[in-house]
Formats: structure tokens, sequence, C-alpha cells
């Protein structure tokens, strides 16, 4: 899907050096992608403190479940 986007020609600069990516759009689609996982990152980290731990879990146990 082609898209028309008006970035500003510095910042798109600053984005292909920082990415190391060779391309506009590889760098812009790098960009997005990690914008889409800090905000993720954020949802969960909203989560601190919300949720009740149950103490008597037993995690290890669960690893060697069949």
């Amino acid at each position: 899907m082609a898209t028309n986007l008006s970035i500003d020609p510095k910042l798109l600069d600053r984005a292909l050096e920082v990415s190391g990516e060779q391309t506009k759009k590889a760098a812009v689609t790098k960009a997005l992608e990690e914008f889409i996982a800090r905000r993720r990152q954020k949802g969960i980290l909203e989560l601190v403190g919300k949720l009740e731990w149950d103490s008597s879990f037993d995690y290890k146990a669960e690893r060697c479940r069949s």
C-alpha cells in the first residue's frame, strides 16, 4: 500500500543515521515497530501493583509439567 507522508527531512536523516538502515522506508518501518513495542511495554508497566500475586504458586513446578 503506497502512502505519501510529509516527514521533516532532518528528522528522517537522523532516523537513518541512528537506525543504521539504508533506506528511508526501512528506517520508518523500524521506527514504527519500535514505537509499537514501547507502547505495548508501557501497557504492561501500567499493570504493576494492580495484579494479585499468589505466593503459593510454584513456578518451578510448572516448568516440569508434562
